[in-house]
């Protein structure tokens, strides 16, 4: 049986160095399931592997759309889909990658279609355009405590969208993400992520945050101030810059407001995680590297 091998959970866990070291082992490629690396003018602010890590081994989705082309998960599940396959009739193993855990999902499971109205999210961008995202965050908050805690708080696509499915279905997002499709997969599913004890990942994930910032954060952000009303902008390590941008803040503040709000992010991309039964989880303290901790699962299954 083919195998799909998943890497995903927080930001800055060291995702990219090991599914490149697995493909480069399996002589594979790799699917980029990260929500915001699709963009070809996000890089700094989204932390993309750099060209020498992508010279290593082909990855798709990567600088794939412009920031003014939004993709949903639905929209990624149907243009990755048929590149997952090609590549596993052409190999073995094939690695996904990203911390994008919906993305993942609607990629290797699949989804039903959530429920649109076009009438409903004009109106639900109309509420944010006016009052700001707040008010939609309680909504949210009262009608799906569990999507609530879960989806990245900043993200107002996401809300919106979670938002609009809700009020068209009267179901909660939660429960209308996990009707999976029947459809039979011939291919096996492997999960991985990387378990660093929290100090240690929050640490990183600041170091991360001063690294991008040497590397060009606030001029990358100053030359998007024209898309600043794109949802793909709405997101952390962009909105604070805005405000800085704007003075609601000084310098120092926002940098502060990012890493408080990457590591915000880093605890529901773990919260996430526990819903799969799945899941290998990897210790990145063991005297066996990563990927021979996966190997060894990957072997013996």
């Amino acid at each position: 049986m083919k195998k799909v091998i998943i890497i995903q959970g927080p930001t800055a866990s060291g995702k990219t160095a090991l599914a490149i070291s697995l493909a480069k082992k399996f002589k594979t490629e790799i699917i980029s399931a990260d929500s915001r690396q699709f963009y070809k003018e996000m890089s700094v602010g989204t932390a993309k592997p750099d060209l020498f890590e992508l010279n290593q081994v082909r990855h798709h989705f990567i600088n794939c759309a412009s920031v003014n082309e939004e993709i949903t998960a639905a929209s990624f599940a149907k243009m990755g889909y048929p590149i997952l396959k090609k590549l596993l009739n052409d190999n073995d193993f094939v690695l996904v990658v990203g911390g994008s855990g919906m993305f993942v999902d609607a990629l290797v499971l699949g989804l039903d279609d959530i429920p649109v109205n076009e009438t409903i999210k004009k109106q639900l961008i109309e509420a944010y355009n006016a009052f700001g995202l707040l008010p939609l965050l309680a909504e949210l908050k009262e009608k799906d405590l569990a999507f609530f805690e879960t989806v990245d708080k900043n993200n107002s696509a996401r809300i919106i969208r979670a938002l609009e499915a809700i009020r068209v279905s009267g179901k909660k997002m939660s429960e209308l993400q996990k009707q999976v499709k029947n459809e039979k997969k011939d291919f096996d599913i492997f999960r991985f992520a990387i378990d660093w004890p929290r100090d240690m990942l929050y640490d990183k994930i600041n170091k991360r945050v001063d690294s991008m910032l040497q590397n060009g954060l606030i001029e990358e952000v100053e030359s998007l101030k024209v898309y600043r009303t794109l949802m793909s902008l709405n997101t952390v390590g962009y909105k604070e810059i805005f405000d800085f941008f704007d003075g609601n803040t000084s310098k120092e503040e926002a940098v502060n407001l990012i890493k408080q709000h990457t590591r915000n992010y880093a605890k529901r991309q773990m919260t996430w995680l526990r819903r799969y039964s799945d899941l290998h989880v990897l210790n990145p303290l063991s005297e066996q590297s990563l990927e021979e901790q996966a190997l060894n699962i990957l072997i013996k299954e």
